[in-house]
């Protein structure tokens, strides 16, 4: 009740200072009235939601708790298998070589992206949670996409690892120390952060006009930038150039990487010399796959795929989040005969130990 009458009170005040400036200045007095009415609708009609309502799968509400089973299924093997690539890379000794560090990065950006999106996956098909608040869904938003940045620079740091095992193996370990690693991996933690923080106080500063519902199981920025009313442009240049220098450097990086490569593989003699060096870039290979494969299906989709059914979209959202942390574990672990080797060491420790 105080807060009507403070309002009421707020108007009249307005209303006397317009009147007392159409006295003065008579010419202007159009662009006040104009003006005035403007911003009282304004203020009336921008706001921030206090909660953004989260969608699961389009059209299949009542299968939620089905829907559930493949998402813990995949949360298992994500935790399951990026943990067991951390475990065997930090006990075994024969494992603490610059390739090994990085596969550790990987793991790490993995299960920061997947730790970003459970909370909401799971309350949403397991619990039938729909709601997250303001705040929690821009943190979401921002911890996602800082990890899925890090991700796209730590496949880069892999390529140019593999070119430097290849192109100079006697210098390899003298090259990519540990101290160089840990300060690669900060300065890929930090450009990622760097580059989100502008976007989430851009999307904090707009006005939403009561716009609160989202297309996804967890916040997105493409999804979150599609609510406000106000002018999301400086949003869209900053996102777009956030997406070139991130993934399109990366992307254009990793492609000359691998041909320095193979100008050097195919410098070497013998057959089994070549087919041997290309063989350490098989798993890295599939993990860029992987990862920019559905990426670039995502973008093309959300760019030229408008009239496409909501769930196909959803379902490509999905896979672009959850196929790299489930499938690069196992292929790391199948075709990396170190990786491999040392999981079964480790396994049989443990039985020996039982």
């Amino acid at each position: 009740m105080s807060s009507i009458c403070f309002s009421e009170s707020q108007n009249l005040m307005y209303n006397d200072r317009l009147e007392i400036y159409i006295f003065l200045f008579p010419n202007v007095s159009q662009y006040l009235q104009v003006k005035f009415h403007h911003d009282t609708f304004n203020s009336s009609m921008e706001f921030t939601p206090a909660t953004f309502t989260l969608v699961g799968i389009p059209g299949l509400k009542a299968e939620h708790t089905w829907i559930s089973i493949p998402f813990c299924l995949m949360y298992t093997i994500i935790f399951l298998g990026n943990g067991i690539i951390l475990h065997v890379i930090r006990i075994d000794s024969a494992l603490h070589q610059p390739m090994y560090y990085f596969l550790a990065m990987l793991a790490l950006v993995e299960l920061g992206v997947s730790a970003s999106t459970m909370p909401t996956v799971i309350s949403i098909f397991l619990f039938g949670i729909t709601d997250i608040s303001f705040g929690g869904c821009l943190l979401q938003m921002c911890s996602m996409h800082s990890f899925t940045l890090m991700e796209s620079d730590v496949l880069l740091a892999m390529s140019v690892d593999r070119f430097v095992a290849i192109y100079s193996p006697l210098r390899y370990t003298t090259i990519l120390t540990v101290p160089r690693i840990i300060g690669i991996g900060a300065a890929i933690a930090l450009r990622s952060v760097t580059f989100m923080l502008p976007l989430l106080f851009l999307l904090k500063r707009l006005p939403f006009c009561g716009h609160n519902t989202l297309t996804h199981s967890y916040c997105l920025h493409s999804d979150l930038i599609k609510l406000p009313c106000g002018d999301t442009r400086p949003n869209s240049i900053l996102g777009l150039f956030v997406i070139t220098s991130t993934f399109g450097l990366d992307s254009l990086l990793i492609v000359v990487s691998y041909a320095l490569i193979l100008h050097t593989v195919l410098g070497i003699a013998s057959g089994a010399g070549r087919w041997r060096a290309l063989n350490t870039c098989v798993s890295h290979i599939c993990a860029v796959l992987v990862y920019y494969v559905p990426m670039i299906s995502l973008s093309l989709m959300h760019r030229f795929g408008k009239n496409l059914p909501p769930l196909l979209q959803t379902a490509m959202a999905n896979a672009y989040l959850f196929f790299p942390p489930v499938v690069n574990p196992i292929v790391y672990s199948i075709k990396t005969k170190e990786i491999r080797n040392s999981i079964v060491r480790t396994l049989l420790r443990k039985r020996s130990d039982i």
